[in-house]
């Protein structure tokens, strides 16, 4: 039996990024925005002006964690604090498991097919320009 899978392709991962970066813009949050296909390998990533350097792998690993986990990274944080069931996932897979906003899974058809990760700003406006990235999907 083979196994089919759906993935995110440039086209799609350029115009993610590209209304993640218009939201940044417009929220005055210079961020990393990422996205990852369906295998959890990066796509695309933008560093915008003035963005920090250290994001550029946050932005990555919150896709990626988003992707392998089929959850959005602030919906994962919730459940990875002390006394929670995910308690300490953020050790896993080499430490690159993101627990804090700003990762969000893109579906086709109920599928996860790849992920944006954005970082830069506070986790509320990761969180915002995310979303904003991700609906254009």
């Amino acid at each position: 039996m083979t196994i089919t899978q759906e993935s995110v392709s440039l086209e799609d991962a350029q115009r993610v990024i590209a209304a993640g970066q218009a939201k940044a813009d417009e929220i005055g949050s210079p961020s990393n925005v990422a996205v990852v296909d369906a295998g959890g390998n990066l796509v695309s990533h933008i560093r915008m002006d003035h963005a920090w350097v250290g994001s550029v792998d946050i932005s990555m690993n919150k896709a990626v964690t988003a992707r392998a986990f089929y959850i959005a990274t602030k919906d994962l944080a919730e459940n990875a604090q002390p006394g929670e069931q995910f308690y300490g996932i953020q050790n896993s897979n080499h430490a690159r498991v993101m627990i804090f906003a700003g990762g969000i899974p893109l579906r086709q058809d109920g599928q996860v097919v790849g992920a944006v990760g954005v970082s830069g700003g506070s986790g509320e406006q990761d969180q915002t320009v995310a979303e904003a990235a991700a609906a254009t999907f």
